[in-house]
């Protein structure tokens, strides 16, 4: 998939599930979890033991979601990433030889940045989104909403405090996807067996999506 189709087809599902697990194994039944709820795209952290692994074998066995890596630090991280399937590269912050290595491999790559000077820097860099983390800490979606104000051409993601109940807000403001951690990837539910938990809540946000889009044509 090039990188144009990448970026618009995490523009129409509207979410980035933030995928974080303590094993290979459950990595991989929570993305089968929110994928069951029709959520194909997925933030694979490098923080997750075996990230590469999970990757590989979402890569193999589930080409229908575009899978990507997160909490990339270094562009040696990206482009081991990239070799084994990532299809877009996420950071916490903002690393510009990261941005070049994606470049190299014509990767859509989402720098994090927080103020407006770093969201600028990272755009003017050659991000195809920006990641606004941790957006919760600025003030959530009217932060979004105020950066948004004189940088509307910049595309923005937010990651931290959003949730089924901030979803809308957080679309209202601008956002081009949410970033969505805990409030969906529920890891009580899956340790419990209720893998059906984090279904469901991946189905509640892209009806949150679709309304919102409907409301707004």
């Amino acid at each position: 998939m090039d990188k144009v189709t990448v970026l618009e087809t995490m523009r129409q599902i509207g979410l980035v599930p933030v995928l974080r697990a303590d094993s290979v194994d459950k990595a991989m039944a929570l993305a089968e979890a929110v994928a069951d709820g029709g959520v194909t795209v997925l933030e694979v952290t490098m923080t997750v033991p075996g990230a590469i692994e999970v990757m590989r074998r979402l890569a193999q066995q589930r080409p229908d979601i575009l899978v990507g890596a997160g909490t990339v630090l270094d562009p040696e991280t990206a482009r081991m990433c990239i070799l084994e399937g990532a299809q877009f590269v996420v950071s916490p912050a903002l690393n510009l030889k990261t941005i070049e290595m994606c470049h190299r491999y014509s990767i859509a790559v989402l720098p994090g940045a927080l103020t407006p000077t770093e969201i600028v820097t990272a755009w003017q860099a050659g991000a195809d989104v920006v990641k606004v983390f941790p957006a919760s800490a600025m003030g959530g979606a009217k932060y979004l909403k105020a950066v948004k104000a004189p940088l509307p051409q910049v595309e923005l993601i937010p990651t931290g405090g959003v949730s089924v109940a901030t979803a809308h807000e957080f679309l209202e403001a601008g956002a081009f996807a949410l970033g969505v951690g805990g409030d969906l990837v529920d890891h009580k539910a899956m340790n419990e067996g209720r893998a059906h938990v984090v279904t469901e809540t991946a189905r509640k946000y892209l009806e949150i999506v679709k309304e919102y889009r409907a409301k707004k044509a």
